[in-house]
């Protein structure tokens, strides 16, 4: 099944063409990074994919998004404030309900930030904020998950904790990646840019870093 399909799609910012006829099509159930130097294209492609299903992915921009003067558990729970009614989701910012701090708990626990859960999101450092992004994503309960660069402020370890996070739960994902490693360990197909196109489309079965080299110009 086809969830996401491109047509020669084009995209500029501020008069500069950054995505040149780009034809794409993701089928349920995969696992996708798009790689490619700074600048390639990546996040816009990644937007394009976003905007086509807004109501049906969970996202994670590369700015994270989040509330700085909220708590971790507040910024996760807007994850869901589309699926309650507005005096649910208002009672709830002011006195959390013990039913959503369980299901926030579970969500944080699986990127080991129970810790952190009443903390201020602007008092953590860049790799919790970035887990705390990822936490309200998954608390979205979506099946696709699209994600900028997820593990850019995370240690090696972490980095690994956080894909199998995000593809244990999720049934199709589409991750904007420049670690090339873990794209090949965590994703099935690799997606290459450069200037705007795509240069390569493969499953990663077999493949290995070298294979991406020209993409960044080694």
């Amino acid at each position: 099944m086809v969830l996401f399909e491109l047509n020669e799609a084009c995209a500029s910012y501020k008069g500069k063409r950054v995505l040149n006829r780009v034809s794409l099509e993701v089928e349920q159930g995969e696992r996708i990074a798009l790689v490619g130097r700074s600048g390639a294209g990546k996040s816009t492609l990644l937007h394009l994919l976003y905007a086509s299903k807004i109501e049906e992915c969970a996202f994670l921009p590369q700015n994270l998004g989040l509330v700085p003067n909220l708590s971790v558990f507040h910024n996760t729970f807007i994850g869901r404030l589309h699926k309650n009614s507005t005096l649910y989701n208002l009672a709830n910012l002011i006195r959390p309900f013990s039913n959503e701090q369980n299901a926030v708990l579970e969500v944080l626990k699986q990127l080991e930030l129970t810790d952190k859960i009443f903390s201020p999101v602007g008092e953590l450092s860049g790799g919790q904020q970035q887990r705390a992004g990822i936490a309200r994503a998954l608390y979205q309960d979506c099946n696709i998950f699209l994600g900028d660069e997820p593990v850019s402020a995370v240690d090696e370890l972490q980095a690994r904790n956080v894909m199998e996070t995000i593809t244990n739960n999720h049934e199709t994902v589409v991750l904007a990646m420049h670690d090339v490693q873990l794209a090949l360990r965590f994703c099935n197909r690799i997606i290459g840019l450069s200037s705007g196109k795509i240069i390569l489309d493969r499953q990663s079965k077999g493949m290995s870093s070298s294979d991406l080299a020209e993409l960044y110009g080694n």
